[in-house]
């Protein structure tokens, strides 16, 4: 994991222990000194007002092809850019993509993060449908964690059958 990909980490940490939707809103809404001025976690790199699309895919770990396909589904919020054309994201770009990168590691469905992008941009009469959508996805993963642990024990089992028997496989399942 790159030195960026761990502030971005730390600094989703920080939000996410002020609730999702607080995370979610401050990185898609208009500027707020509130959520924003939690993110004060640069140790690793210093702040900068606007980073190139080489730099956010540097600290991210996605390709420029992947930012400009969410940007362009919409999963990212508008991206401002130079007098150039170039594209500039911010911190709260940064804040943003970190959450989307914890929603893909839940397994959602791009077009579930796609329409909670939208919700959140809509406002925020659109909470109880976001706390549903995360909801669902809090179960889905939760799902997923039993059956792991119930590959874990098969694992173990495995694991302790060969600690004990040695390199012999009497056990008809191998």
């Amino acid at each position: 994991m790159g030195t960026g990909q761990f502030s971005i980490d730390a600094r989703l940490g920080t939000l996410l222990s002020m609730g999702p939707s607080l995370l979610a809103s401050s990185a898609l809404q208009g500027p707020s000194v509130e959520p924003m001025s939690v993110i004060a976690d640069t140790s690793s790199r210093a702040l900068q007002a606007h980073y190139t699309i080489s730099e956010v895919a540097a600290l991210t770990g996605l390709s420029a092809h992947t930012l400009r396909w969410y940007e362009r589904i919409g999963l990212m919020p508008h991206v401002d850019r130079s007098h150039t054309g170039q594209r500039r994201f911010t911190e709260r770009d940064l804040t943003w993509l970190a959450f989307v990168g914890k929603l893909r590691l839940t397994g959602m469905p791009v077009a579930d993060m796609v329409r909670y992008a939208e919700l959140v941009r809509a406002g925020e009469h659109t909470h109880p449908e976001r706390r549903e959508l995360l909801e669902t996805t809090r179960r889905d993963v939760l799902a997923r964690i039993a059956e792991l642990q119930d590959t874990l024990a098969v694992l173990d089992h495995k694991i302790g059958f060969y600690a004990h028997n040695g390199t012999t496989c009497g056990e008809g399942t191998s």
